[in-house]
């Protein structure tokens, strides 16, 4: 059958209803597929730095600050593109803006070892150069999430987005864990250089996965021209590059949105930054890949088993702000009761498990504030999301800086804990309070 024929075909069956996603079931099947393994390998090139920081200080000879430094670098150019990148996402297709970062943030984690072997014979500018590099890094790597916010909600249905997409979260769990384990072998029996080469090399195999294969895919797809309005619904220029940007600021749900999620980022970012570093000074004798593996295991089933709490909620007709809140609650209230006992604990096993549910309670937070933006901008959800995960990032890379020199002049876990801890405090209250559901445009 030509593609002429199956044009007509498809006109006369006039298959697509409002109610239908444009992506068809197979097409859904491989986007999630390529998106949750590229958010692994993101994930796991993001992560390698943190892991090896502490083999690495130690070989150049850093200071904790130094390591403090380098570490949050990566959060001030992760800043920089979250706007952007949605904005391109919402207006030329995420898939294009995936792609171009994908190949960048790839290429300079298999260039890493070359680089920091680099700076060594710079002295004085060694530093400031690595952390050059690594505000690239967060830069390319910045637009992955809007970009891809921007893509599931130009090709689903609204009742499928937030499952969707909270779902597609957890390859930052598998991602982890993939430095974790393979990481921590790399490590200890073959140097920190290896790491680096390896997981960048998977993720450029990655790249090509997704130009080769899914992105090939768009090219055979045969659209339906008998329900115009339900494909233009998300994908005119006009409304991608509208953002009403004065109409969202004046909105207090959008504020509470944006402000929860930089909360509890900075919980995120400072323990993802900081846990192998903090296993190694505090319990030396712990094995890498335990302390490197175990907290990640949690995130994806409680990912899970949050998105099936959040379907049941939704199915008994609870309104869509409550049950937002409610899952929220339950990522807050774990932390922080986590939180508490870590920075009172000097038991090993204690640790590990606090560490887990902190870890775990993040999978809540990626089916409530995460997938918030799809509520309030269900037509700008890209440039939206963007805004909230550069807010975010803000106390990522001021909170991991600020880690590395409470630490560098106490040595006071405890004080890095309880600070977390009260910021995810604010981050609850004020959700509590002015958190919504309801679209604002």
């Amino acid at each position: 059958m030509t593609m002429d024929e199956k044009l007509k075909y498809s006109l006369l069956r006039g298959e697509l209803v409002d109610t239908q996603s444009i992506w068809t079931r197979h097409e859904k099947r491989v986007w999630f597929i390529t998106l949750i393994t590229g958010t692994c390998m993101l994930y796991s090139t993001r992560t390698t730095m943190p892991l090896l920081v502490p083999a690495v200080a130690s070989a150049q000879k850093w200071s904790k600050t130094d390591s403090g430094t380098v570490l949050s670098s990566f959060f001030w150019g992760y800043t920089l593109t979250q706007v952007v990148g949605g904005y391109f996402s919402d207006r030329f297709g995420g898939q294009r803006v995936i792609l171009f970062a994908a190949v960048g943030w790839s290429l300079i984690t298999f260039l890493m070892p070359t680089i920091i072997w680099s700076a060594g014979s710079i002295k004085s500018y060694a530093i400031p150069f690595i952390v050059a590099i690594r505000i690239l890094n967060g830069a390319l790597q910045g637009v992955h999430f809007p970009s891809m916010i921007s893509l599931t909600s130009q090709n689903l249905c609204p009742n499928e987005r937030s499952s969707f997409f909270g779902l597609l979260t957890a390859g930052s769990a598998l991602g982890t864990l993939l430095t974790g384990i393979m990481g921590s072998f790399l490590l200890d029996y073959f140097g920190w250089s290896y790491v680096f080469r390896v997981i960048g090399l998977m993720g450029i195999a990655w790249a090509l996965v997704l130009r080769y294969y899914a992105m090939a895919g768009e090219r055979n797809r045969i659209i339906n021209i008998a329900t115009p309005s339900r494909l233009c619904a998300n994908k005119s220029p006009a409304e991608a590059t509208a953002v009403p940007w004065l109409r969202y600021f004046s909105r207090l749900s959008f504020w509470a949105c944006v402000l929860t999620h930089a909360c509890e980022m900075n919980c995120f970012f400072v323990l993802l930054s900081w846990l192998p570093t903090y296993f190694h000074d505090g319990f030396p004798h712990a094995k890498g890949w335990v302390v490197n593996m175990i907290p990640w295991l949690a995130l994806p089933p409680c990912t899970l088993f949050a998105k099936y709490l959040t379907t049941r909620l939704l199915a008994r007709e609870w309104h869509t702000t409550t049950v937002r809140k409610f899952i929220q609650s339950c990522c807050f209230a774990a932390q922080n009761l986590a939180l508490f006992v870590m920075s009172r604990t000097s038991d090993f096993h204690t640790a590990l498990i606090c560490m887990t549910i902190i870890i775990a309670g993040t999978g809540f937070h990626n089916n409530a504030v995460t997938v918030n933006p799809q509520d309030l901008a269900p037509l700008h959800s890209g440039s939206v999301f963007g805004l909230m995960n550069t807010v975010g990032a803000i106390p990522g890379f001021l909170g991991v800086y600020l880690a590395g020199h409470i630490l560098e002049l106490t040595q006071s876990w405890p004080m890095v804990f309880s600070a977390a801890a009260g910021i995810n405090l604010v981050g609850w209250i004020i959700f509590m309070v002015f958190g919504s559901a309801e679209a604002i445009v």
